[in-house]
């Protein structure tokens, strides 16, 4: 019987939304679908030299539609008739101001093209000073409310991002019923959810990053808000209560979106979660195994056993959650605020003259023009790395910082600025391209060094996402770098799939998420070892980067 049961895994990410319809049984994936965003595409909405990065939700609804409607029809009628549930996962911290019925703002006529009135994305950090005055609040406090995060509040976190709209928009913040994350706002959507106060939060995005711990019975109490800004006091009156598993269910789809995607109306919908957490499902997980999710940032998952982990806070990531990864084991979350986009900025730095002068080229036409400026852009990556790896390896070589959108973990600062230095004339793209490299790389590194001087142990690697499936330069050097294996999981669709594992419980077709994610796993296609020759030289140049870390700081 479970061979006739599917579920659907959908995933959003940065630039797109993708979703798959997968065989509950075993994992196996019917079909697929990916949407661009059309407004992001376009930048709409923008401001990368203010740090300002928001996204619409009708780009949300559309991709969601878009991309499930195409699977279904890519599967056929049979199949989609078994379709038992749906689960979704999003990136984050992306939330969003509702009114009173759990509607986005930007959705309303009269804030339709306002972009606080969207969703906040992950990656903006125009709430800096409200990051800081949390931080330097919290000091202030008896109880260390930040101990859970890893004692330093983030720009990209849900109450700074709050406190910097309701600073800087008075009509949005007179129109806020409520803020709500991207992964619990979808659930409710699908839900047919009309009344915000009855929106299912999952722990997952409660725990890392809206200060919400069952140790304290909840949020801070209401003193801590109200101190800190009177915009805050009572806000926590219209946030919740209770949260939720992302094994549990959010409710049944609605007749209206059953309708939109073709779907039986008996479709469960699972509580929402963050990419990256439910992309270290889908890749199959290990307790003390960090699970890197390598996109246009990383984000480094590992599950601990409750017991064994006991009070330990680890100082510096983006928190620990009681079941935010796995149910019953802790959640534990770091990362870099920019990995692949490291490598995106420096090829746009390389394709201006194309995208500038081809354009209007007095040699070729535009036709042309704008197939070999295609043709440049898909090469470049991949030219420089193989340029790259037959450089001779120089210990005085060029040093890079990977700090281009600040520092996520250890000790989050988005103020700080990445730096290239060691440059001569002799410094060419493919040398500076390897310093690029290696300073990602060096990023990671300090991740698992700070989880090991806080006594937790890093056994292995998992690699995961875009980056690590398509660059083996990269994961050659992070093997390198760190000193030990990394192993590859075979999926394309990692977020998806994870996704999909808990849909396939929170239908009851697994009794649990680890035996979902043993029967529906793909396994791993590759493992990067470490070459111990090359030890001695990056821990002198691991030093290196250290240095001039403290120097960027200072």
């Amino acid at each position: 019987m479970m061979n006739d049961q599917y579920v659907v895994g959908v995933d959003y990410g940065t630039d797109s939304v993708r979703s798959i319809i997968v065989n509950a049984s075993n994992g196996e994936e019917v079909s697929s679908s990916v949407h661009y965003y059309t407004r992001w595409k376009q930048q709409l909405y923008c401001e990368a030299a203010n740090n300002q990065f928001r996204q619409h939700p009708q780009d949300y609804i559309d991709g969601l539609e878009n991309t499930i409607r195409d699977c279904v029809a890519k599967a056929g009628d049979t199949i989609a008739a078994k379709i038992r549930a749906i689960s979704i996962d999003t990136t984050g911290s992306t939330p969003v101001a509702v009114n009173a019925e759990g509607t986005p703002l930007a959705l309303l006529p009269e804030f339709e093209n306002n972009p606080n009135a969207m969703f906040v994305l992950w990656k903006d950090h125009t709430a800096v000073e409200e990051a800081a005055a949390i931080n330097q609040h919290a000091a202030t406090f008896p109880v260390n409310y930040l101990q859970y995060v890893g004692g330093i509040y983030s720009s990209e976190w849900f109450w700074a991002k709050l406190l910097h709209i309701l600073k800087v928009d008075e009509a949005v913040g007179a129109n806020t019923a409520s803020w709500v994350e991207h992964c619990d706002w979808i659930p409710f959507l699908l839900t047919g959810g009309n009344d915000a106060r009855l929106i299912k939060r999952g722990v997952c995005s409660a725990g890392h990053k809206a200060l919400w711990a069952e140790a304290i019975a909840g949020f801070p109490p209401n003193d801590f808000f109200a101190s800190l800004h009177p915009l805050l006091d009572g806000f926590t009156d219209k946030l919740f209560t209770q949260t939720y598993t992302a094994d549990q269910q959010a409710g049944i789809i609605s007749g209206e979106w059953a309708t939109r995607l073709g779907l039986p109306t008996d479709v469960v919908i699972g509580i929402g979660a963050f990419d990256a957490h439910m992309g270290a499902v889908g890749g199959q997980i290990e307790p003390y195994h960090l699970s890197k999710v390598m996109g246009t940032s990383t984000c480094d998952m590992m599950v601990v056993p409750a017991a064994e982990i006991g009070s330990q806070c680890v100082k510096g990531i983006c928190g620990q959650v009681d079941g935010s990864i796995i149910p019953g084991m802790i959640g534990l979350e770091a990362g870099q605020s920019a990995f692949g986009d490291v490598y995106a900025w420096y090829r746009s730095l390389l394709e201006w003259p194309t995208k500038t002068i081809l354009e209007n080229s007095d040699i070729i036409d535009k036709a042309t023009a704008a197939k070999l400026q295609e043709e440049i852009s898909d090469k470049l990556i991949s030219s420089l790395s193989a340029a790259a790896k037959a450089l001779p390896l120089d210990p005085d070589g060029i040093i890079a910082m990977d700090w281009l959108n600040g520092r996520r973990t250890p000790d989050a600062n988005q103020e700080l600025k990445a730096a290239i230095t060691g440059l001569s004339l002799g410094s060419d793209a493919p040398k500076i391209f390897r310093a690029l490299v290696e300073a990602t790389c060096f990023g990671a590194r300090a991740i698992v060094e700070r989880f090991i001087e806080e006594g937790i142990a890093v056994k292995g690697l998992i690699g995961l996402g875009g980056v690590a499936k398509k660059s083996p330069y990269i994961m050659q050097m992070m093997a390198d770098v760190m000193n030990m294996p990394i192993r590859i999981h075979k999926s394309d669709q990692t977020c998806a799939l994870g996704a999909a594992m808990f849909a396939a419980t929170a239908a009851g077709i697994h009794p649990t998420v680890e035996i979902a994610m043993n029967a529906m796993g793909s396994g791993f296609e590759k493992t990067y070892l470490p070459n111990q020759d090359l030890k001695g030289l990056y821990d002198a140049r691991y030093n290196q980067y250290k240095q001039l870390g403290k120097f960027l700081e200072q």
